[in-house]
């Protein structure tokens, strides 16, 4: 059995599941033509997602270290966790910008992010989220890949050669402030929907994802509203959306071999389990 484990060839799928143990299944036809279907059968102490099958303590199972959301394959390719890259990454900016948003020490122009957020929190996160795809973790790296290239955008009203700001020197006031705002708003729907998809992962992947929506979310209203107090808590919020990184970040890199320290992962609970 352990050699055809090791030999079996992948192939392109779509799920459906099926719990032998139980008797359930959701009912589609696998040979459908419209939308072929390939089983995800669970059975004792395996599963089988399509032709592939593990046993079950070899699974990947809900991880912020490895911007892993759910249980899933384990990876195909050798290669390392891209994942603390892109989380430290995004972390650090994060948190230097947070500050400057809580005016720390008085500092209120945001300039000095700038290089960060080319090529740390955008370039490195990029790159970060480019190697979860090549791993087949297909959350991490949209989630990577996209934060990435939020940096990079934010970056680019920054700085002049882009001509952002100039644009909106000859407007009445309102119309930089009111796009940034609704720039903001694009991000927080789209950050919305990520943390929907880490509601069975572990609290604090979760915790990245629901303190980076209010983040957003503070930040379009204080550009919207123009008040300051509103742009200070989005930097509270933000700090601590940097440090929840951070911590997913250390989750994935520490182990008993480098670490006196190690982090243990708190699952959320598993509301589709209470209601059987």
């Amino acid at each position: 059995m352990s050699s055809d484990l090791e030999n079996q060839v992948p192939q392109d799928h779509t799920l459906l599941v099926e719990n032998k143990d139980e008797g359930t299944s959701s009912g589609l036809d696998p040979n459908h033509p419209d939308h072929p279907v390939t089983k995800v059968v669970t059975e004792g102490d395996y599963v089988t997602f399509g032709n592939e099958k593990y046993l079950r303590s070899e699974l990947v199972e809900a991880f912020g270290g490895s911007f892993n959301p759910g249980l899933s394959p384990p990876p195909k390719h050798n290669m390392g966790n891209p994942g603390p890259l892109g989380l430290s990454a995004f972390a650090l900016t994060t948190f230097v910008l947070s500050l400057i948003n809580c005016e720390a020490r008085g500092v209120t122009i945001p300039n000095v992010v700038v290089g960060l957020a080319y090529f740390y929190g955008g370039f490195a996160q990029l790159i970060a989220g480019m190697f979860e795809i090549a791993v087949g973790n297909t959350f991490g790296g949209v989630a990577l890949s996209s934060y990435g290239g939020f940096w990079g955008s934010w970056a680019a009203i920054y700085t002049p050669s882009f001509g952002i700001l100039d644009a909106y020197a000859e407007s009445t006031g309102k119309d930089l402030p009111y796009a940034v705002g609704l720039y903001c708003v694009a991000w927080f729907i789209f950050t919305f929907f990520l943390m929907l998809m880490t509601l069975k992962s572990t609290v604090a992947f979760f915790g990245i994802f629901f303190f980076l929506s209010i983040t957003f979310l503070l930040l379009a209203i204080a550009n919207f509203t123009g008040k300051v107090a509103v742009q200070k808590a989005a930097g509270v919020f933000g700090l601590i959306t940097a440090f929840f990184a951070w911590y997913n970040a250390y989750a994935g890199i520490a182990n008993e071999q480098n670490s006196y320290i190690t982090v243990k992962a708190i699952h959320l609970p598993d509301l589709q389990d209470r209601r059987k």
